[in-house]
């Protein structure tokens, strides 16, 4: 019996060591495998600065399995200028979340969430309160003949709902698409009450002048999915049974671009119990397609489409769809390309200094094959002058395609005048 005893340990010795040699020899080879698919041109390899290639991190790895490593897509943002007339801050007043902006008979127009008075949170009254800056929203418009000084409506563009409607506590974040004719406006809806569990949807209106008067969707167009599972009735929003899909919560920031005969309305999903995760919050993009710019709109299989994100920013551009992915996840601060709508690649990084926020693009601008980020020449975005008031600012950016200093030459032989101008 005590030699049983020594022989089980040596037998376990020796089959733990065929599987871990067999093991070895898969990861070798699989490790060979992998190899193989890399490009270990002498060229590439001088690029990255990997001079054994035999000897490869993970990042060397990485950096030579890199799909795109142009620079077409890289831009820096300048500081943020505050503008003029009615859009000037004013205290006491919340203006967010700028649209896109578009040309209309030679006018700029834009819509944003706009409400007044301080934000109180969850601690009080939440029928009475308000909760957010975000909440007690109405979207309203404004024009301008230079992009600096607008003047808005005398009342908003889109009200309220009436008590017990979808809409009847708040509508925000509002974006436009103008097509064959028709002007659409797509925003967040909130039913009151609004407490930290309400679910979020989004609402359609519709007219054939940017003035109105708008025709609002009887029931919301979009809504988040219905396979959570909140734990207890506690106010709680961390505290599920269930997480569900990526937008189980929430569907915020919609966009509806046409595209391919299609009408994609691209939009933020949060998830009930939503974590903090690989590089802040766990937030991502999904897309709905419809036939028709008033739906019914369908949910992606696909989703989601980002691992990170905040606020929806997506312009078409070389056949595909573009976006500029904010503020959370792993991949934040990322120029991303898709050729069908869906699958989308990081591009380019972005500097994280004076990044827009809720970005309206100005979609009078067109973006290019070969300047593809074109679109960001200048555009709006607010700002946090509090957590209470915000106000709409302009920003603009510039294309940085090379690292040189003032004065001294840059890759294609010419001098190089400004910093900017590299």
């Amino acid at each position: 019996m005590k030699k049983l005893k020594y022989i089980i340990p040596i037998a376990l010795g020796i089959s733990l060591f065929s599987c871990q040699q067999k093991a070895a020899d898969c990861d070798c080879k699989d490790s060979e495998e992998k190899k193989e698919t890399l490009d270990l041109s002498e060229k590439k390899l001088d690029r990255f600065g990997i001079t054994n290639k035999d000897y490869l991190s993970a990042a060397s790895k990485r950096a030579l399995q890199w799909k795109y490593v142009e620079n077409d897509w890289y831009r820096v943002f300048n500081a943020m200028k505050p503008l003029k007339g009615d859009l000037a801050y004013e205290e006491g007043v919340v203006r967010r979340d700028p649209s896109a902006v578009i040309k209309v008979d030679g006018l700029y127009h834009v819509w944003y969430s706009r409400s007044t008075g301080v934000t109180n949170g969850f601690g009080g009254d939440i029928e009475n309160d308000k909760v957010f800056p975000w909440d007690r929203c109405t979207v309203w418009h404004a024009t301008s003949e230079d992009g600096w000084t607008w003047k808005e409506d005398k009342a908003p563009a889109v009200p309220l709902g009436k008590k017990g409607t979808y809409d009847d506590r708040s509508i925000f974040t509002v974006e436009v698409m103008e097509w064959d004719g028709m002007y659409y406006l797509c925003y967040q809806t909130i039913k009151s009450p609004y407490d930290v569990r309400t679910k979020n949807e989004v609402g359609l209106a519709w007219s054939k002048s940017p003035y109105g008067p708008w025709e609002k969707s009887v029931e919301p167009i979009l809504k988040p999915a219905d396979n959570g599972v909140w734990r207890g009735e506690e106010q709680n929003r961390f505290n599920v049974e269930k997480k569900g899909d990526f937008d189980s919560h929430k569907v915020h920031d919609p966009c509806i671009l046409p595209y391919k005969g299609k009408f994609y309305l691209y939009y933020k999903g949060e998830q009930m119990g939503e974590e903090i995760l690989f590089g802040g919050r766990q937030i991502r993009h999904g897309v709905a397609v419809a036939d028709n710019p008033k739906g019914p709109y369908v949910k992606s299989k696909y989703n989601p489409i980002t691992n990170s994100g905040h606020e929806i920013c997506v312009w078409p551009v070389d056949g595909g769809i573009a976006s500029l992915v904010t503020t959370d996840g792993p991949e934040r601060n990322t120029f991303q390309f898709s050729p069908d709508g869906i699958n989308f690649e990081i591009r380019g990084a972005v500097k994280g200094a004076n990044m827009p926020h809720a970005i309206g693009l100005n979609r009078s601008i067109e973006a290019t094959t070969d300047n593809p980020t074109k679109i960001f020449d200048w555009g709006l975005s607010h700002v946090y002058n509090s957590w209470h008031y915000q106000s709409i600012m302009r920003f603009d950016s510039y294309r940085k395609t090379s690292h040189v200093a003032p004065g001294a030459k840059k890759p294609d032989g010419k001098k190089s005048k400004k910093v900017q101008d590299n």
